[in-house]
């Protein structure tokens, strides 16, 4: 019997944590997205320490001057530092973005397993307002939104957010459907749960891995709309440095100092690029035939 046990082939028991990690990490697209968003992200935090300037000191006899070594993409219209506008300018984008995205995450995803829920009229009721949202391109809504709510980070953030939650309420809501009547939850019902802990403990968590996926997407989505919307003045407003922001004012002077618009430009093309393929990374490892 000993020798019989002897021979069995030891089984090496690997948590779902550890395989997800795995499969990700042996995504060389994702390690490089998560690396170039830590950087981003400690960009923002630190740009009061790697800001070689004030982004808000003027200089009026300095406008439009050329690189030099002070200063090493010129200064802008005003005589301000290009380089240290677009550091602080990712502050703006990654609050915008991460806020936003946290915001209409939660709407949407309390609209979706609400309405898969509930069923009936609840769900009748929210999923047409959803549909009639996402019949909109995302540009358009923030756009009607940010025209209705006015200018300013606080009403960006609403009207991104707003723009969002239509999108994560229709992914969560085809999950709830099949959820809902699992033995799991029927069981838990019989238990005395009520509604809310049912939605809480045992749907949320089931559909978190998509939902988690596409927040990552979204950022990099509600980023871009930040400076769409700051590029036609009704997002952050002057004198916080914003890219998209910067962008507009730089058009004008491309032939003069092509840095002014192209450097925020690049700085907003590498942090969507960013999070998509941490995205990308993530799917790929919340995918079960990935893991098989």
């Amino acid at each position: 019997m000993a020798q019989a046990e002897a021979t069995l082939p030891s089984v090496r028991y690997v948590s779902q944590r550890r395989r997800l990690w795995r499969t990700f990490t042996q995504n060389r697209a994702a390690l490089v997205g998560l690396a170039m968003v830590a950087i981003i992200v400690f960009v923002a935090v630190a740009a009061p320490l790697l800001a070689p300037h004030d982004p808000l000191e003027q200089s009026v006899v300095n406008r439009l001057t050329p690189p030099s070594e002070g200063y090493p993409l010129g200064r802008d219209d005003y005589g301000r530092d290009i380089l240290s506008r677009i550091i602080y300018g990712a502050r703006a984008a990654l609050l915008v973005g991460i806020i936003s995205v946290a915001f209409g995450g939660l709407l949407g995803t309390a609209m979706g397993t609400v309405a898969g829920f509930r069923g009936g009229r609840v769900e009748t009721t929210i999923m047409r307002v959803v549909d009639v949202m996402l019949a909109f391109p995302d540009l358009i809504t923030g756009l009607l939104v940010a025209a209705v709510l006015g200018g300013g980070m606080t009403n960006l953030i609403l009207a991104i957010g707003l723009t969002i939650a239509p999108r994560f309420a229709r992914v969560a809501h085809g999950p709830t459907l099949s959820l809902k009547n699992k033995d799991f939850v029927e069981a838990a019902r019989a238990l005395g749960a009520r509604d809310g802990r049912l939605l809480l403990v045992h749907i949320v968590p089931n559909v978190a891995g998509e939902l988690l996926v596409l927040a990552s997407l979204w950022t990099a989505s509600a980023i871009r709309l930040e400076a769409s919307l700051s590029f036609i003045g009704l997002g952050v407003q002057p004198p916080t440095p914003s890219w998209g922001q910067m962008i507009r004012d730089g058009t004008i002077h491309l032939t003069d100092v092509p840095l002014f618009s192209l450097a925020p430009g690049i700085a907003l093309l590498l942090t969507v690029l960013a999070f998509n393929l941490l995205g990308d990374g993530l799917r790929d490892a919340l995918d079960p035939k990935a893991q098989a």
